[in-house]
């Protein structure tokens, strides 16, 4: 009875290889993540949202047609006998550069690098806009293992310390705490006592198991969003912040607790706080305040247990085949198995959003370097006719996209971190909160992937340039 709806709750952990998992679910392509109580199962797991492909394919080929009909309807417009005459010079005009007096402070090469980017403001600032983008995709790939790891952390490392947790076939008396501390590699055993109900508060409710902890409790407690230890009230309730929201729940409001086994007694209990957890649905209660809600003596569901690492094996080995023990969960083999099961494919989902940021930023560099190019040749080989070297022109045929991109960078980490809050709040659901943590490490990544992306397609430009054939591009027509 109780693992139909107190799935936060050890019980679960009943012969439990925790594989954690977003899939499709059905026609409504919702991610769901949930916990596989299954000795085995064979899973995948994907961080990222799942777009229906005919809505991609449209929104793709609507952005590239916009793109095309505006040149075309420029194109038409044009009179034949414009058309053949060659284009005329741009109107030169005070630029950015004179307007704010830093024309002094730059070499003559910066000055046309600055003052090209000026006078095609609207070209470089959809440059700089895609430029960010690919930024912004690399950290929101990276956010996923930023907020698993911090969840991780958190769930397992703060809130559950215990190394084995142990559920009883049946509540017993306090004296298997006694038992389970005589065996052989036990270091510490905290009991708890495990009370399935429903939760109701007016027209809401929910299915939860209320956890009765020892208010000295140490290897399992509940937290508050500063990982602050929160003190067990001596008659209230606490809620996380997931189960609070589901019930519209607020500190001093009277929760009815539907007890769900025994006697199934009906409570009003007030709800002292709100603690934070990341994962799953959680409801607290003093333990001897529950015994009170129960209307029973000192009795325990299970115990959370510290042990010796140096004969843990033989000692889970113990505790599987005592018959009055239900199941037995050791924390480092669920951390192992959902880093099996869900690391993997964070990484795969990683490399792919990597490989987009590549593609993206290769592609923006390469086009404005060769548009350039093709405007620009034959003021480019006139310069090197008039003395300036490989070096010179390419810089200055390469500056522009370098400064853009370089721009476009800070942006692109506004953009990522704006992402990874919509990531955050999609993810935010019952069975796990994503926290929003994007790391120092995440954005430096991001910074490299791109700029090293743009310096291949620079250096690809730049083998161009080499091969340029003066003669050819001074004969040509502007």
């Amino acid at each position: 009875m109780k693992n139909a709806f107190s799935w936060s709750s050890s019980v679960l952990l009943n012969r439990v290889q925790v594989l954690v998992l977003v899939r499709m679910n059905g026609d409504a392509q919702e991610p769901v993540m949930f916990l596989s109580v299954l000795p085995s199962s064979d899973c995948s797991a994907s961080m990222i949202p799942m777009i229906r492909t005919p809505v991609a394919v449209a929104i793709s080929a609507g952005s590239a047609c916009l793109g095309a009909i505006a040149a075309v309807r420029r194109s038409v417009a044009l009179a034949p006998a414009d058309a053949m005459c060659p284009e005329p010079p741009p109107t030169f005009r005070p630029g950015l550069l004179e307007q704010i007096g830093l024309r002094t402070f730059l070499s003559p090469a910066s000055r046309m690098i600055v003052r090209n980017l000026d006078r095609r403001r609207w070209r470089a600032a959809f440059a700089g806009l895609a430029v960010a983008l690919a930024v912004a995709i690399v950290v929101s790939g990276r956010y996923a293992i930023d907020a698993v790891e911090r969840l991780v952390s958190v769930q397992f490392q703060t809130i559950q310390r215990e190394d084995v947790t142990v559920v009883f076939q049946e509540p017993r008396s306090a004296r298997a705490r006694s038992a389970l501390a005589q065996l052989a590699g036990v270091l510490k055993v905290e009991p708890f006592r495990e009370v399935p109900a429903r939760l109701r508060l007016g027209h809401r409710s929910r299915r939860i198991a209320v956890l009765g902890l020892s208010p000295d409790a140490e290897l399992r407690r509940p937290f508050d969003r500063r990982l602050q230890p929160a003190d067990l009230p001596p008659d209230g309730l606490l809620l996380n912040a997931k189960l609070a929201e589901i019930l519209g729940a607020q500190p001093g409001d009277l929760v009815s607790v539907e007890v769900l086994e025994g006697a199934r007694p009906v409570r009003q209990v007030a709800v002292a706080a709100i603690v934070d957890e990341p994962v799953g649905l959680g409801a607290y209660m003093h333990v001897s305040a529950l015994h009170r809600v129960m209307r029973e003596g000192d009795t325990v569901s299970g115990a959370y247990v510290k042990v010796d690492p140096a004969v843990a094996p033989q000692l889970y080995s113990i505790l599987k085949h005592t018959p009055s023990i239900g199941g037995v969960a050791v924390r480092e083999a669920m951390l192992a198995s959902f880093w099996k099961t869900f690391g993997e494919s964070i990484w795969i989902s990683t490399a792919f959003m990597v490989g987009f940021a590549c593609v993206i930023a290769f592609g923006i560099v390469y086009n404005g370097a060769r548009i350039a190019l093709s405007e620009r040749g034959h003021e480019l080989a006139s310069l090197r006719v008039l003395g300036y070297t490989r070096f010179e022109i390419g810089r200055l045929l390469l500056g522009e996209q370098g400064l853009l991109t370089i721009a476009s960078i800070p942006p692109g980490f506004a953009l990522g971190f704006g992402l990874s809050a919509m990531l955050s709040r999609f993810f935010s659901r019952e069975l796990f909160r994503l926290p929003l943590v994007v790391n120092g490490a995440t954005y430096a990544f991001a910074a490299i992937v791109v700029l090293g992306a743009g310096l291949f397609s620079g250096l690809v430009v730049a083998g161009r340039l080499r091969h340029m054939d003066l003669t050819e591009v001074l004969k040509s027509r502007e």
